[in-house]
């Protein structure tokens, strides 16, 4: 089982004083290949306008500003999955979890950067870094470069892989899934929601890593609380679960 997951813009600040290498992340023989876009972003921020970093990071706070705006390569890393913050990371809750619930998310679950790409939620080495959701540098089409150049390592890596993808829609454009796989949607009062979908999304996979699930059978028949299975649809390779919110 393989879960796939958002990053968030808010990040926790602070780590090791430990740069990254080819052996911080998942696929090390693609290093070179994912520096490509993390150099250009270091460069680009090292000698940007003001103006530019504004549009860059989506704030005019200078302090903000004077923070990101150092060298990446000289700036302190951690841990991905205790790097992110925002809705679902506070839902995960990820620091309460015992010893091997945190294995389970270390191990099985990808989070996709819009700067790194894709990470191994266990992968050490994250600094902190701000891009601003759907923003870029030098004309650079990001998401099509690590769609380009990842999709066939992942393709292998997911292969014997149960999939749940609990991305928003931005992230999908990172990686096309290319085999059977599961995903959510949540609605209340037949609508569908967005803050409480990313709430729910951390929820989910706190129980899914409480609760060892390995397969798709086991997650449908795990109970969550205030969620109701209202429809199952399914379109050619995706299964979409819906669940209302009660």
């Amino acid at each position: 089982m393989k879960i796939l997951f958002s990053p968030s813009e808010t990040k926790i600040v602070g780590g090791n004083d430990i740069s990254f290498d080819k052996n911080s992340f998942i696929f090390p023989i693609l290093f070179e290949k994912r520096m490509e876009i993390v150099k250009q972003y270091n460069d680009f921020i090292l000698n940007a306008s003001k103006d530019e970093l504004i549009k860059l990071f989506g704030t005019k706070k200078e302090d903000v500003i004077a923070q990101y705006s150092q060298d990446l390569f000289k700036t302190p890393t951690m841990k991905v999955i205790q790097r992110y913050d925002g809705v679902a990371f506070d839902y995960l809750e990820y620091s309460k979890l015992k010893e091997d619930e945190k294995f389970y998310i270390d191990e099985n679950v990808l989070i996709f950067s819009n700067l790194f790409g894709v990470l191994k939620a266990g992968d050490l080495g994250l600094p902190d870094y701000k891009l601003k959701q759907n923003e870029t540098f030098n004309n650079l089409k990001i998401e099509k470069f690590y769609n380009d150049n990842f999709s066939k390592v992942l393709d292998e890596y997911l292969k014997d892989e149960d999939i749940i993808d609990l991305r928003a829609g931005f992230y999908e454009k990172f990686y096309k899934i290319e085999k059977p796989y599961t995903t959510m949607k949540f609605i209340k009062d037949g609508k569908v929601i967005s803050h409480w979908a990313k709430a729910y999304r951390g929820i989910i996979l706190k129980l899914i890593a409480q609760n060892s699930i390995k397969t798709i059978d086991e997650l449908m028949n795990m109970q969550v609380e205030n969620l109701r299975i209202e429809e199952i649809k399914k379109q050619k390779i995706k299964t979409e679960i819906v669940y209302s919110i009660i």
